[in-house]
């Protein structure tokens, strides 16, 4: 198992540009790369790889959007793609399918500012976190504005609802966060680096990258792809459910390598249900999960949040349970089982 050098128009210093991928170009160029290299056809693979890239989008890497997470370093996404690009590059040959998940929102939704008001009728700061206890005791209520446009739900029952289910399911509090994957906007967009490596692997390998879009219903957060963080109604209705097509096409990979953003909410969330399936059918199967630990960076806002423990001691479980925490400067045929 042998790594690729870079190509020729890889350049690591436009990390932080948003820029058009020359798609005709670079067909030609991962083609003649791939026939250079040796690089074949993705359906002749006998051990079958899956890259799976959480929500590596401009909103999460770039300094100048909405929610970038820098790490304690404050260049977290920045460098952490840098390497990412790498490793795709350099393992192109080896990686069978990219799997990229793209958080899609719009502006009414439970965790944007829109949603909710205080007695006064003004909107939460983002980052502000609303409790069920806050709920009952009337410091935040729906929008009632916003409120006949969002279905038949009765939203007051269900943000009381709601914020129960989380609290009794030991998940973080509601988090108001500031608008961010607009759909349509360019913060949706993968960092545009990421989108020309996953093109370039598509071209090279003959083999779709596989994007899954997540996060656009509007009554419950989606931090993890595989499934929301609240499924049912107050009356237990389904309001969403999980992404089954997802979970068994991962499980069913030899190898599932994991990197993107942030590595304390939607990375650690997908991991943990990933986990949570696995263990109701065969807890070994946590051994073909790597988690690609210098690319991915956990939600820190100086002064405000720092959630770097969090997202270490979510590391520590599922190295517990069986899955690899590797990192880029190990070549993956030095990776234990891949070997």
């Amino acid at each position: 198992m042998t790594t690729a050098p870079l190509p020729a128009f890889y350049d690591p210093d436009r990390l932080l540009e948003v820029y058009r991928v020359p798609y005709q170009a670079r067909t030609g160029q991962a083609q003649a790369w791939a026939a250079e290299h040796h690089i074949t056809a993705a359906h002749g693979d006998t051990r079958r790889i899956a890259l799976l890239l959480i929500d590596v989008q401009n909103t999460f890497c770039l300094p100048d959007f909405e929610l970038f997470v820098g790490g304690r370093s404050g260049l977290g996404a920045v460098a952490d793609n840098q390497r990412l690009c790498r490793f795709i590059y350099e393992n192109l040959g080896q990686i069978t399918t990219i799997i990229p998940t793209l958080d899609t929102h719009t502006a009414a939704q439970i965790f944007h500012p829109m949603f909710w008001v205080d007695e006064a009728g003004n909107p939460p700061a983002p980052m502000t976190m609303i409790s069920y206890d806050e709920v009952m005791a009337g410091k935040w209520r729906v929008n009632t504005a916003i409120a006949p446009l969002l279905g038949t739900e009765d939203l007051p029952a269900f943000a009381q609802h709601y914020t129960q289910q989380l609290r009794d399911a030991g998940k973080y509090p509601l988090t108001i966060w500031p608008y961010h994957s607009m759909v349509g906007g360019i913060g949706h967009a993968l960092v545009s680096a990421v989108e020309e490596a996953c093109f370039v692997h598509a071209i090279a390998r003959n083999s779709p990258t596989r994007y899954e879009l997540k996060g656009s219903n509007p009554l419950t957060e989606n931090y993890s792809v595989l499934r929301p963080e609240v499924m049912e109604s107050a009356t237990g209705g389904a309001i969403a459910q999980k992404n089954t097509a997802l979970i068994e096409a991962l499980l069913a990979f030899d190898a599932v390598i994991v990197a993107g953003q942030a590595k304390s909410h939607c990375v650690a969330w997908t991991v943990a249900d990933l986990l949570t399936e696995i263990e109701a059918r065969d807890p070994q199967l946590a051994t073909k999960v790597y988690l690609l630990e210098d690319c991915s960076s956990p939600v820190v806002v100086p002064g405000v949040v720092d959630f770097t423990e969090q997202a270490d001691a979510a590391y520590g479980r599922f190295a517990a349970a069986g899955m690899h925490r590797v990192k880029t400067t190990q070549p993956l045929a030095t990776w234990p089982g891949l070997a």
